[in-house]
């Protein structure tokens, strides 16, 4: 898209960015004590997209605070989740701030989620056969890819395009509904088939196209995964109800109006003079913030390269460099210090100074993604932790 004599509409998932952000910056704040890891993260990733494709029309979406159409649709929709940590909650409004006084375009709707915002300019959007970035960590998003519409991981910067989506799934995006609803998603508390994971989902929907045909055909799946799909029979349809993104949502704004304005550059002054952000407030003073470059880091702490890690192949090229190299540093995040009590929530290792990767792993408050699965990754851990040839401390 970059090659594109047309510049595409960028829409930005700002709260699938929060936590990862939160995570993959850490222990950054101000003089005061104010943490500003998420802010950092989230407006240095804004910046950035700007840099890269200099474009003309440009929201971030954030989600509402309170509940809602799926809560109504099903109670114990994300009801296991606990509240958003002080941390990093208290870097939002911040965060709001800075992005209107970039002036930039921002979108909280009551009632709905940023992925219902997004849709529903993606189907706006494509209507008007505007080219659409959508720049998003969640793997939802995959169905609302199409040929005007391509996601962005400006964490990982790979892009997803139809092609993309089957690649990485094995179904194509208007099979993503189905291909969700069939296998749940535990941190939200959707249900699905017991035992259906990403291969299974994708191997029925190839044979049978879709969940009604899968529904339909039921009695044709043999053994315990069979029995299963048949006891889940009667929750499906709101499964699929639940994991599908609106795409109708009432807006206060059509993608032509999205335009970026001129950043307020007082404001921007004031608030990157309380979080510290030297670099950039020293780029607004001299009157060189032009948001086209990548801003160098406020302090030291932040010359860093540290990746919080989502899916199965960024852990692969990690454990990868975790086995070439001569030292490496392990942690866990726990969720208490008393070892009889304690359960792992999240691994961190570094191999150079620098250099560090988070894996959350429970993590499952409010705005909190989908993570790797725990179990899983211990096990793949092992072998390195148990290996007494590879150096590695704790």
């Amino acid at each position: 898209m970059t090659n594109s004599s047309t510049k595409p509409l960028i829409l930005v998932d700002g709260s699938s960015y929060l936590f990862r952000a939160f995570h993959a910056i850490r222990e950054l704040s101000n003089s005061k004590g104010q943490p500003t890891n998420a802010i950092y993260g989230v407006i240095n990733m804004v910046r950035k997209l700007i840099s890269e494709y200099q474009p003309e029309s440009m929201v971030v979406i954030f989600d509402a605070k309170g509940k809602t159409f799926r809560n109504d649709l099903y109670a114990d929709y994300k009801a296991n989740r606990p509240p958003m940590p002080d941390e990093l909650r208290s870097q939002i409004e911040p965060i709001h701030k800075i992005i209107r006084a970039m002036g930039i375009p921002m979108l909280v709707i009551d009632g709905v989620e940023a992925d219902d915002v997004i849709g529903t300019l993606c189907q706006q959007a494509s209507e008007l056969k505007m080219e659409t970035l959508v720049s998003t960590g969640d793997k939802d998003m995959a169905q609302l890819v199409n040929e005007h519409v391509t996601l962005i991981n400006t964490m990982t910067d790979t892009l997803m395009t139809p092609e993309t989506v089957v690649e990485k799934f094995g179904v194509k995006p208007e099979q993503i509904i189905d291909y969700l609803a069939l296998m749940g998603d535990s941190a939200d508390n959707i249900p699905g088939v017991p035992k259906c994971g990403p291969k299974t989902a994708a191997k029925w929907l190839a044979a049978y196209g879709s969940l009604d045909e899968v529904m339909a055909n039921a009695d044709q799946v043999k053994g315990k995964i069979g029995e299963n799909l048949r006891n889940s029979l009667e929750f499906l349809p709101l499964s699929q109800q639940l994991a599908t993104i609106k795409c109708d949502v009432e807006l206060p704004f059509t993608p032509e109006q999205l335009k970026l304005e001129a950043p307020d550059k007082p404001a921007l002054r004031e608030l990157f003079k309380e979080m510290e952000f030297k670099t950039w407030l020293r780029q607004v003073e001299e009157g060189t913030d032009e948001q086209t470059t990548e801003p160098e880091p406020a302090a030291p702490a932040m010359e860093t390269d540290y990746q919080t890690i989502l899916d199965q192949g960024q852990l692969d090229t990690w454990l990868k460099t975790l086995q070439q190299a001569e030292l490496f540093a392990f942690d866990t995040e726990t969720t208490s210090l008393d070892y009889m009590q304690t359960e792992i929530v999240g691994v961190s290792f570094a191999v150079e100074s620098g250099k560090a990767a988070y894996v959350p792993l429970a993590h499952d408050y409010d705005g909190a993604p989908e993570q790797l699965d725990r179990d899983t990754v211990l096990q793949q851990l092992k072998p390195l932790l148990e290996n007494p040839n590879q150096k590695k401390v704790g």
